[in-house]
């Protein structure tokens, strides 16, 4: 049985632009799908925009957001010097992955949107019949997204992202740059939210898999990789 080939892909900005604030990759975003990537003995590749070292927002390391499966990586040295060593976006731009897949943190609506790198990756994934997700803030790297039709990738498809009134409860809405509920509707998506705000909500619509918020990252990874281990018998 061939080994599956999953490309991470993680924010490189670490503060908000204009304002003293850290933000960066939302921890349990990352650490449910890899953990479970590498029980399955799949190919992880990372890669950040411009590769290097990845910010950790400070926040998803607080006791109340930093469940044990994130606090046992985040202990762990050699996790640590993983995530400071990732791939640019450019150098993985012509390899080919099974699942290609956008942790968020709020750091992610800076250099993810308007990363063509990551535009071309995501296209040429989809268009292939290969599987795309993404979870929170990592849905705004979807938005800008043409296919070859000239398209966008998330017209008329069922998703779901970080709403506004989840920005607002964080305390971010006056400091993001833009409103990601509002802009994926406004791209023809079909958008839906939980009715209660910051629980657990996945929707797979054929290959796009997206998640809400950090709540769903161990829902979101069990759902992605029960679908990667179905492709893997067909």
């Amino acid at each position: 049985m061939d080994i599956l080939h999953i490309l991470l892909v993680v924010t490189g900005t670490g503060k908000y632009p204009n304002i003293d604030l850290k933000t960066g990759l939302w921890l349990s975003e990352f650490t449910h799908i890899y953990h479970g990537a590498k029980e399955k003995g799949y190919s992880i590749t990372v890669a950040s925009p411009q590769g290097g070292g990845i910010p950790i927002d400070p926040v998803s390391l607080k006791p109340i957001y930093l469940d044990k499966l994130s606090r046992n990586y985040w202990n762990d040295p050699k996790f640590r010097d993983m995530l400071c060593h990732t791939k640019s976006l450019k150098e993985v731009s012509g390899q080919l992955f099974n699942f290609v897949y956008l942790a968020g943190g709020h750091g992610s609506m800076f250099d993810f949107p308007d990363n063509l790198a990551l535009q071309a990756i995501i296209k040429n994934h989809y268009e292939d019949n290969k599987k795309v997700g993404a979870i929170c803030h990592g849905v705004c790297g979807l938005l800008h997204v043409k296919l070859s039709s000239g398209q966008y990738l998330i017209k008329g498809k069922k998703l779901t992202g970080f709403s506004w009134v989840e920005e607002i409860l964080a305390g971010r809405s006056k400091v993001v740059p833009f409103n990601l509920e509002a802009a994926l509707k406004e791209r023809g998506s079909d958008y839906s939210k939980s009715l209660i705000p910051m629980i657990p909500k996945v929707v797979v619509d054929g290959n796009l898999i997206t998640g809400q918020d950090p709540f769903s990252s161990k829902k979101m990874a069990e759902i992605v990789l029960r679908q990667m281990a179905g492709n893997q018998k067909d």
